[in-house]
């Protein structure tokens, strides 16, 4: 599951009152991967499926409001609707 961070606004960073670092306290810094080396880089694998292309497409209103109300993924579940379709005319 996904988790969705908002980014912190200005204001609350003002309001923590951190102390500063010291001379001796940033001289005794190292990185984090040195100290755990396990933690995995955070970057996207390759894609599983071909990429999507993204367009621009005109739609009648009621097939709008029938997607957008069935709720999040609303795009994947056209295409997959467009996928059986061709599957089925071929």
């Amino acid at each position: 599951m996904k988790v969705s961070r908002k980014p912190s606004k200005s204001k609350a960073w003002d309001d923590i009152d951190s102390p500063p670092l010291s001379d001796d306290l940033l001289a005794r810094m190292e990185p984090v991967k040195k100290n755990h080396p396990k933690i995995p880089k955070r970057v996207r694998g390759p894609q599983m499926e071909p990429v999507k292309i993204p367009v621009s497409i005109r739609l009648s209103s009621q097939v709008l409001i029938y997607f957008k109300s069935k709720g999040k993924g609303w795009q994947t579940r056209i295409n997959d609707v467009l996928n059986d379709y061709i599957k089925s005319h071929n």
